[in-house]
């Protein structure tokens, strides 16, 4: 009797395991979950009688089953970590709800894992320019919500599909930070050559390089500084989407992947080798290996991208973060989220900037090491960014790094 009993409980055991592999059969993709505690909290009775808990139950979103897909993992320390942060949030507002992140580095496969997905889920956050070609995924599942960063979505052709009622995408005006960042070496430089390092040309990051070069020329216009910045040939890139003027020809200094971070470090290192002493690592994990690169330096500053990383530049009894920019996609992602959830949620593709306060650069005290000179001029400089006096320049706006509205 009790080996019969041993028996059916492997055999039960046994099922449950195979039903769990097919959930994720053929799922190429490795996946880590944080799902929020499935104990039911007591709720106060709101007005009518009915308990919070039940009016979430209410709700087209009660219990959502959330999706984060990046090529990186979402412990970059940046993009990708910042919009996972943003879905923590989220989830630790809302106990019935729960993330899973999944992470498919293959760049040709972004869009297939996503198909492959598309079942299990409720809402997809999808961080990158390669999540882009989506919209047949999106009109396929009108029950199923798209929330895309960096980039507006199009079909497998590459045509722009826009107002999509179950799909919001964010896309930033990343030059705006870039152009804080350039200012911050320029204003910091003691050797008077600072470089940005970026990952693939993508329009992110090439807003990124060419908002550096314009707050480099910013300063040294009207600043008063004499700052070069240095690009090395061989790390050029080719931007994914040809540049007004330009091509897709664009200089820069490229690792080629966001991934890589000893590709990181040697970009880091040549450009360390010319003289260089403030980078701006744009590049996600790779931009790690910038870090490192910096740290055995000694004599150096790294700028933070995307969100504060003043920690990640601990190194012995120093630090070598000056300061960081910022793309603020966390308040963003938990908003969209929120609407989801409560039944409010309207498909748009918004363009998000200074004016929605969600680009910037750290100022805090104890969380830079900008001099009070250099923090009054980029403090005036981010003002007329805000009210559009200055117009940094990015892979659309037809503007170049040495000729853009607030340059003259």
């Amino acid at each position: 009797m009790k080996k019969k009993t041993l028996g059916l409980i492997s055999l039960i055991l046994t099922f449950v395991m195979i039903m769990s592999l097919a959930a994720c059969g053929g799922n190429p993709v490795s996946t880590e979950t944080t799902a929020a505690a499935e104990t039911e909290a007591a709720a106060e009775p709101a007005e009518g009688g009915e308990t919070e808990a039940a009016a979430a139950e209410a709700t087209e979103g009660a219990g959502l089953k959330v999706c984060i897909v990046t090529t990186s993992g979402v412990d970059d320390g940046s993009f990708n970590q910042n919009c996972y942060e943003g879905i923590k949030a989220f989830v630790a507002d809302h106990p019935d709800c729960s993330v899973t992140d999944v992470k498919e580095a293959d760049l040709s496969k972004v869009i297939e894992t996503v198909g492959s997905l598309v079942g299990d889920y409720d809402v997809f956050v999808l961080p990158g320019y390669n999540f882009s070609p989506i919209a047949e995924i999106v009109q396929a599942n009108p029950d199923k919500y798209f929330i895309v960063i960096d980039e507006t979505i199009t079909d497998s052709e590459g045509n722009a599909v826009t107002g999509l009622p179950n799909a919001y995408t964010m896309k930033f005006q990343e030059q705006e930070s870039g152009f804080f960042a350039g200012m911050a070496a320029a204003l910091s430089t003691k050797t008077g050559k600072v470089a940005v390092v970026n990952g693939i040309a993508f329009p992110s990051n090439v807003n990124y390089q060419f908002g550096f070069m314009a707050g480099v020329n910013y300063a040294n216009a009207k600043c008063g500084t004499s700052a070069e910045y240095v690009e090395i040939p061989s790390y050029a890139g080719e931007a994914a989407v040809p540049v007004e003027g330009l091509g897709t020809s664009i200089g820069g200094n490229y690792i080629g992947d966001f991934a890589d971070q000893a590709q990181g470090k040697v970009v880091a290192q040549a450009l360390l080798n010319e003289g260089v002493d403030v980078i701006f690592p744009a590049a996600g994990t790779a931009g790690n290996g910038c870090f490192t690169a910096i740290k055995e330096a000694g004599n150096a500053y790294a700028i933070g991208c995307d969100v504060d990383q003043y920690d990640d530049g601990a190194n012995g009894d120093s630090n070598i973060i000056l300061t960081s920019v910022l793309k603020v996609m966390d308040v963003n992602i938990t908003k969209q989220l929120n609407a989801i959830y409560d039944g409010s949620f309207k498909g748009a593709d918004d363009l998000l900037g200074a004016s929605t306060d969600s680009t910037g650069f750290v100022s805090a005290e104890g969380r830079q090491q900008l001099s009070e000179e250099a923090l009054a001029a980029m403090n005036e400089a981010y003002e007329l960014v805000k009210s559009g006096e200055i117009v940094p320049p990015s892979n659309f706006n037809g503007y170049l790094p040495d000729n853009f509205p607030g340059l003259e």
